[in-house]
């Protein structure tokens, strides 16, 4: 009976082998289920680890998040090749801003996350089960993008816990994912939390997934990202008039080193 189903169950592997080599659909969608699956054990685990070592919500538990996530990346042969790591150490708090390619962005996050560091996310990814439970007890902060109002209180929140409590804050600027290989156009949220606080912005940019992920064209294989961490752009003595400044500055050095890491011509 025992080597019955270890029969079947090599013949079911060797299928699905035969099948992700033979159509990239197939294996688009394992690879997906895949990470789906890692994604929701690995936040469950995280989850209890978090709460036996610090007891509930708090920023410290992204270390945790941020061991268990970094494994990720032997599960579909992903390298990275970090550049820069060292403009993370500024004295104080911070604004991180990067560009926001797709849901394995997490991966790349966790790679390269500063200490004392926490993100900015849209509140409907606290209600997604383990993962929402993770992202909460990280001090992930929500917001209600739906409401104007409602963010702007929040941010307005961030900025004066920021400072009292010396975090940095990480924001995705383009505000959804963006698998083109290019930049959306700048939200101002982030520049204006960096000005109202008077803290330097740091730039993020990882290349371009273009190569190995796409999903419109069910491309998933393995492949490098290579990720440069900018140096500080101060905002001492700007104003919120210099929002727009700021933002566009800050658009103009990601994209410059987006096409540079990518190989895409300026």
């Amino acid at each position: 009976m025992e080597l019955g189903w270890l029969l079947w169950g090599t013949a079911v592997l060797l299928l699905l082998h035969v099948l992700m080599e033979l159509s990239p659909t197939v294996n688009f969608v394992l690879r997906m289920g895949l990470y789906c699956v890692l994604c929701v054990l690995g936040s469950a685990l995280a989850a209890v680890a978090c709460l036996l070592v610090n007891g509930g919500r708090t920023v410290k538990n992204m270390r945790i998040i941020s061991a268990v996530v970094r494994t990720f990346k032997y599960f579909f042969g992903v390298r990275f090749e970090v550049k820069g790591l060292e403009n993370f150490k500024v004295e104080g708090p911070a604004i991180i801003v990067s560009n926001h390619q797709s849901v394995l962005d997490m991966m790349g996050l966790m790679e390269v996350l500063p200490d004392n560091c926490v993100q900015v996310a849209k509140k409907e990814l606290m209600y997604m089960g383990s993962v929402g439970l993770i992202m909460y007890l990280g001090g992930v902060i929500f917001i209600n993008r739906k409401s104007t109002s409602s963010a702007k209180m929040v941010m307005s929140e961030v900025a004066k816990t920021m400072v009292a409590e010396n975090v940095k804050v990480w924001v995705y600027p383009e505000g959804t994912r963006n698998c083109t290989g290019d930049l959306l156009p700048f939200k101002k949220g982030a520049f204006h939390l960096a000005l109202q606080a008077q803290v330097p912005v740091i730039p993020v940019v990882y290349s371009s997934f273009t190569s190995f992920y796409n999903p419109k064209t069910k491309l998933f294989t393995s492949g490098k990202i290579k990720v440069e961490v900018l140096p500080p752009v101060e905002t001492t003595g700007l104003t919120l008039d210099d929002v727009t400044n700021l933002s566009d500055r800050c658009f103009s050095l990601m994209r410059e080193t987006l096409f540079k890491l990518s190989g895409f011509p300026s």
